[in-house]
């Protein structure tokens, strides 16, 4: 048998080697996994760390009342270690046709959120306004757990606790508007009130019924999970989905005032001093009101009407009156203004508005 030559060998050797690297290189991944995991886990909360590396979010978050042709449209949000584990819509358009397209297109919604992790969800055929609507409050849920990960630094356990008054955001029933305020002092629920609830007629009785039981139901259990009063079960309902609204940005106050507390860095103090709040949608008899407004030193540098009532008299009422109520509100730093002589409902649903966008600043 001949033998084989040693340079052979070697040569050999080194080929399978070479061969050995080659075949790791193609396996390994694309991407790092843990930023694939990261990317895949909440994208949009994750981006809004900002940097914050170790911030985790995890709680409820409902958006802000989008409002729509057929009617109003709110999303709430459930998020676990920055991922969204499930998204819901607390209001939708109800009534005629617009039952169907609602049950068809929320749920649908609701799947592609989960799905895609951010509000880029796919508009769903024959639904447009619908879907509109449902992605404009899903953004701002999603916008709010963000200031959460980018304030709370990752103080998501519950060590920091709120206080102050929060306003929910209003919630419409079938007999009318139900919207909760309540009073947090050292991270527990000490005061609940209804600042808008049904009244006219029977439900004057069920309002006076209904409120108190709940009121003291949201006192004593600390959350908004209270058994709805018999009798009165849209008011009960609607206080319940209110009262879930203020305790998210109770959630989020104190995440945003754990971080504005930790000296972390200018930039931090700087998003302290100047923030941007949205109030919740205020219902008039000639439309909607809300205002937002922006912040600094604990002063209202400007205020602004994102949406007022429009069509007919109303546009002469609204450029009459905004403009006003935008200067007594900076002038004033609070929501005790007062009314423009002609345009009553709108100064009145103004000022609810500038009230929930002061007590989500904190104000």
């Amino acid at each position: 048998m001949r033998k084989s030559h040693p340079l052979r060998r070697v040569v050999l050797a080194t080929a399978a080697t070479v061969s050995g690297i080659v075949l790791l290189l193609s396996l390994k991944p694309a991407s790092d996994p843990g930023a694939a995991q990261a990317a895949g886990a909440g994208a949009q909360a994750q981006e809004a760390a900002q940097g914050g590396a170790g911030a985790v979010v995890s709680g409820t978050m409902t958006g802000d009342a989008a409002q729509t042709q057929y009617g109003a449209v709110q999303v709430r949000i459930t998020v676990v270690a920055n991922k969204i584990t499930k998204a819901e819509a607390v209001q939708a358009p109800k009534g005629g046709t617009s039952d169907q397209k609602t049950a068809l297109a929320v749920p649908k919604l609701n799947a592609d959120v989960v799905a895609k992790q951010s509000a880029n969800v796919d508009t769903v055929s024959g639904a447009t306004y619908t879907s509109e609507g449902y992605k404009k409050s899903l953004q701002s849920a999603i916008d709010k757990a963000n200031a959460s990960a980018g304030s709370g630094q990752g103080q998501g356990s519950g060590s920091a606790q709120a206080s102050g008054p929060f306003t929910g955001d209003a919630v419409q029933t079938q007999y009318g508007a139900v919207q909760v305020r309540i009073t947090v002092a050292g991270g527990k629920i000490t005061k609940a009130e209804a600042v808008q609830a049904p009244k006219g007629g029977t439900s004057d009785q069920k309002t006076a019924l209904s409120v108190p039981k709940l009121n003291q139901e949201a006192v004593a259990a600390g959350s908004a999970d209270i058994d709805s009063v018999s009798g009165a079960t849209y008011t009960s309902e609607g206080y319940k989905k209110s009262l879930q609204s203020a305790i998210d940005k109770a959630k989020a106050g104190a995440g945003a005032s754990s971080g504005s507390g930790s000296g972390s860095g200018n930039a931090g103090a700087g998003a302290a001093q100047a923030k941007t709040v949205t109030g919740a949608v205020a219902q008039t008899q000639y439309g909607p009101v809300q205002v937002r407004i922006t912040v600094a030193g604990k002063k209202i540098t400007k205020a602004e009407a994102v949406q007022a009532p429009k069509g007919g008299t109303s546009d002469q009422k609204t450029e009459l009156s905004i403009p006003k109520l935008n200067q007594e509100a900076v002038a004033a730093g609070s929501a005790d203004i007062d009314s423009v002589s002609g345009a009553t409902y709108t100064s009145e649903g103004y000022k609810k508005s500038l009230q929930s966008a002061l007590d989500q600043a904190g104000g």
